[in-house]
């Protein structure tokens, strides 16, 4: 007896699932929103005093809601759980697992996520990866065990992507502030 065809249903996302998927990942690998706030904190308290933690917060929500963040942070954190796993081609295995200083694809991931509220977020993005300040110093530690290549580089960007988000905004309040109108865009 044939089967008639089956008409395949075309792939459609869901965005509500990337982004559940995205935050419940940054969990499972052990990061907080608040973690990656005290980044946002310390890279911009010293430009606005007033800066509180939760606008921290909230800025850090707001760029995971970007779709490009949430693709960023999901394919980074799969290739290094493959890396955990042992199931990358070799040399990458070795490269990703060891997170050789030569491998900059983790770096380059990263600036997707910079990217999404301008330039000033690569200076950002450049002091906090140097620096590996609060969370990023944990999972930069290799005797801890995860393998953390793409998600330090991941948090770091979140984090300046957030501070960045910031700066716009402020600037886009001080205009309002002064009478003029915004001509940007940047702080959404």
């Amino acid at each position: 007896m044939e089967h008639p065809e089956q008409e395949k249903i075309p792939y459609s996302l869901n965005s509500r699932k990337v982004a559940e998927a995205t935050r419940e990942w940054l969990h499972k690998r052990g990061v907080t929103i608040h973690e990656i706030a005290e980044l946002v904190m310390l890279l911009q308290q010293k430009y606005y005093p007033g800066l509180t933690m939760e606008e921290c917060i909230e800025n850090v929500e707001m760029v995971l809601r970007k779709r490009e963040v949430q693709n960023a942070v999901l394919t980074g954190i799969q290739l290094d759980i493959l890396a955990e796993q042992g199931q990358l081609i070799s040399p990458l295995q070795e490269m990703i697992e060891n997170d050789e200083g030569l491998y900059g694809v983790d770096e380059i991931l990263a600036f997707s996520i910079v990217n999404v509220y301008g330039s000033i977020g690569f200076t950002n993005y450049g002091y906090v990866d140097k620096l590996k300040p609060g969370v990023l110093e944990r999972l930069n530690d290799k005797s801890l065990g995860p393998v953390h290549t793409f998600f330090d580089d991941i948090v770091g960007a979140i984090a300046s992507a957030a501070s960045s988000r910031i700066a716009h905004r402020k600037q886009s309040e001080l205009e309002e502030a002064l009478g003029e109108k915004p001509v940007s865009d940047d702080a959404v």
